[in-house]
């Protein structure tokens, strides 16, 4: 393979409000992905639970060094010898707070890099739909950068997509792909996934990997699925175009990052702006 190709999976889940079965789900699509040769492969966010009942939520989650699924997962990518990005998990920081924690883990099952979720979804959708992350979640504050073979990646999750400024910080200090890993709402789905990821992809110059949780869930959220690939001039180059748990597969030309920020050298110009 060359220098510059990665090949990715992105796994496109339905996860419900039993870790043990998300589980189960999201190794089997994993390991899926992996028969097909890729380095990396991805998962949404939330992947071992979404519950949005506040007292079952809180009784199904774990520090960091207890957490079932993050030593499942680190396992599964020591055996399978890949890159594995683990969309979120749920790790508890207090007896009534989260992260919504993403972990990158390399092919040796260790974990590489962390980042909690900066901007958390405190919205009015609309009249019946209104959600409120931080009764669950604590903000992060750190933006972060890892390594995964020949890729920079720079981690977000979900809502982060609405604050470009994140990503042309991660692409200014060397990220060439971008993960959005997400559950995004069906509504704000239909209206505004494949606009944001792209915008994001072209503003970069980079590549975004967004994996997505998809379809009616146990505890009645509906999310809006449809795991894309979006390559730095902002073309979709794989698709799950439906809400059903799949894997999605793709190859990347980080060369492409290299040649588009040459063309288009928006990245390397901060101007200050005067609104007297």
């Amino acid at each position: 393979m060359a220098a510059n190709s990665f090949s990715i999976a992105l796994v496109q889940m339905r996860a419900g409000t039993n870790p043990a079965q998300n589980i189960l789900d999201a190794s089997a699509m994993i390991r899926e992905a992996a028969a097909n040769g890729v380095q990396l492969v991805c998962t949404p966010e939330n992947t071992h639970l979404i519950q949005n009942n506040r007292s079952l939520f809180l009784q199904n989650i774990h520090a960091e060094t207890d957490e079932p699924a993050l030593t499942a997962f680190c396992d599964l990518a020591k055996e399978l010898g890949i890159f594995l990005l683990l969309g979120s998990l749920a790790i508890r920081l207090t007896p009534d707070k989260a992260a919504n924690r993403s972990f990158l883990i390399n092919p040796k099952g260790e974990i590489t890099a962390r980042y909690d979720k900066i901007h958390l979804f405190d919205v009015t959708i609309n009249a019946r739909e209104t959600w409120c992350e931080s009764d669950h979640f604590r903000a992060g504050t750190r933006a972060v950068i890892a390594k995964a073979g020949p890729a920079t990646l720079g981690l977000s999750i979900c809502y982060d997509l609405r604050f470009a400024a994140l990503y042309r910080l991660l692409a200014q200090n060397g990220a060439n792909v971008l993960t959005v890993p997400s559950a995004f709402t069906r509504v704000t789905g239909r209206a505004h996934w494949e606009v944001l990821l792209r915008a994001r992809a072209i503003e970069c110059g980079a590549y975004v990997l967004a994996p997505a949780q998809g379809g009616v869930h146990k505890d009645g959220r509906e999310t809006y699925g449809h795991s894309m690939v979006v390559d730095p001039w902002g073309e979709i180059i794989a698709i799950l175009d439906h809400d059903a748990p799949g894997v999605l597969l793709a190859d990347l030309d980080l060369q492409k990052c290299v040649t588009v920020r040459q063309r288009l050298p928006a990245l390397t110009l901060d101007a200050k702006y005067d609104l007297s």
